[in-house]
């Protein structure tokens, strides 16, 4: 794949991953490898009734709120950036190789900010799904094609997270 290829196709993933971010999903399932996938419409699933748990503290609620909402803002501001990157490298004639360091670098940063949110976070159900999206997020830093990663990977954690860290 030649630089200008790879440059555009991770800018086009970016931009799939932001609006991603913002549209609801279906039900998903982890998947080995840090993976989240979509779980087949053509088979039911059967799963077990939640268990009915105690409402959180208003100062946790607080708390998720907070958390939650810093990590959509984290992930939105990195998925910016790693969109604007991607448009300057076209322009500076970056090789596929530091491309993939630059948009590893990011996922990189990105992870640690979300672990930081991930050890505020009061609620242990929040905190546990929060430090899930950094591990998630630092295996698409080690892959070998981050950009590969961020189509079929990173734009299911901002789902996950929109479903999931609510107060």
């Amino acid at each position: 794949m030649s630089g200008t290829t790879a440059i555009r196709a991770a800018a086009l993933v970016t931009m799939t991953a932001l609006v991603a971010a913002c549209q609801s999903a279906g039900r998903d399932t982890a998947a080995p490898g840090g993976n989240w996938s979509a779980a087949p419409t053509a088979a039911p699933t059967v799963s077990a009734a939640p268990t009915p748990t105690a409402s959180p503290s208003p100062v946790t609620a607080a708390n998720t709120a907070a958390v939650c909402a810093e990590v959509d803002k984290l992930i939105i501001g990195k998925s910016k950036q790693i969109t604007a990157d991607s448009a300057a490298a076209t322009r500076r004639d970056l090789t596929a190789e530091q491309i993939n360091d630059q948009v590893k670098a990011n996922l990189a940063d990105l992870a640690d900010d979300v672990r930081r949110q991930a050890v505020r976070a009061q609620d242990p159900e929040i905190k546990a799904l929060v430090t899930d999206a950094a591990r998630r997020i630092d295996v698409g830093a080690k892959s070998s094609a981050p950009v590969t990663w961020l189509s079929a990977s990173f734009v299911e954690i901002p789902q996950r997270l929109a479903r999931e860290c609510r107060a």
